[in-house]
């Protein structure tokens, strides 16, 4: 599978060589990558065209493997109520998996799902924990995000 990341280049920033080892997943039942070049704006799921290079990446691969089945998913920090963040969520992750089918990708291979606030990479004790605002929000940043699965 493809590999997601982004760097933040501050805009005086000197020319540096960064030297990264990425290992990759197998396309294999199961494997799921985070996608981290998705953005929606706050309160939205409506997809910012900052990510449209990252969703030709997924196309390009389903493109490539034609018997592949992909879920889609939604996950939010736990801020706001937990009906609003599953709501949010799974209107998210269809807006997604919407693009997807526009550009070709067939419907019976996606699903898409909310997971809201239920299965976070940081608990809020440890958000709390960290002494840092700049840190915390990062932490909350971690928390919203989308998912590519396969599924099958």
């Amino acid at each position: 599978m493809f590999h997601s990341e982004n760097f933040d280049l501050p805009d005086a920033a000197e020319y540096i060589e960064i030297e990264k080892d990425i290992y990759l997943n197998k396309i294999e039942k199961g494997a799921k990558i985070v996608l981290n070049n998705i953005f929606f704006d706050y309160n939205k799921a409506t997809l910012r065209s900052e990510s449209f290079s990252e969703l030709a990446r997924v196309v390009k691969i389903m493109n490539e493997n034609p018997t592949i089945q992909i879920e889609i998913s939604g996950h939010t920090d736990t801020r706001g109520s937990s009906e609003y963040n599953q709501k949010l969520s799974e209107d998210r992750s269809k807006s997604v998996v919407d693009y997807l089918i526009k550009q070709g990708v067939a419907t019976a291979r996606l699903k898409y799902k909310g997971y809201g606030e239920l299965t976070p990479i940081n608990t809020d004790a440890m958000i709390e924990a960290e002494p840092l605002e700049t840190k915390k929000e990062e932490l909350h940043q971690q928390n919203r995000r989308t998912e590519f699965k396969i599924l099958q």
